[in-house]
């Protein structure tokens, strides 16, 4: 098993990645907005995992701060989807809700690091 695998904040990366996955195959959004959506989400996984497997904090805590700028990249589409009724507000509360727990985690790793 990789390190990255036994971090919390890497399994709910996941688990939200996969959702938004799901979202973007049931909705009708546009190309554009759908492609950013999908590449945001997995830039947070992929850089907690790439993160997790660099050998100084300073590089660490980069990709972590990469990761918490897509987590936050991803709120500001899902808000922007919900302004123009392309989602739900119950299922923009559930991914809100999700992002803030992985940027609040990623935020207590960098800060760990620093």
């Amino acid at each position: 098993m990789f390190d990255f695998e036994k971090l919390e904040v890497y399994k709910k990366a996941k688990v939200f990645n996969k959702s938004i996955t799901s979202f973007l195959v049931h909705t009708k959004v546009d190309r554009v907005t759908h492609d950013q959506l999908r590449r945001a989400a997995f830039s947070i996984m992929l850089n907690i995992a790439e993160g997790a497997g660099r050998f100084t904090n300073k590089d660490k805590r980069n990709f972590y701060v990469i990761s918490r700028g897509s987590t936050f990249e991803c709120v500001a589409i899902l808000d922007y989807l919900l302004e123009i009724d392309q989602i739900e507000e119950k299922d923009f509360r559930r991914y809100y809700q999700f992002l803030e727990e992985i940027s609040k985690m990623l935020f207590a790793m960098i800060k760990g690091l620093s």
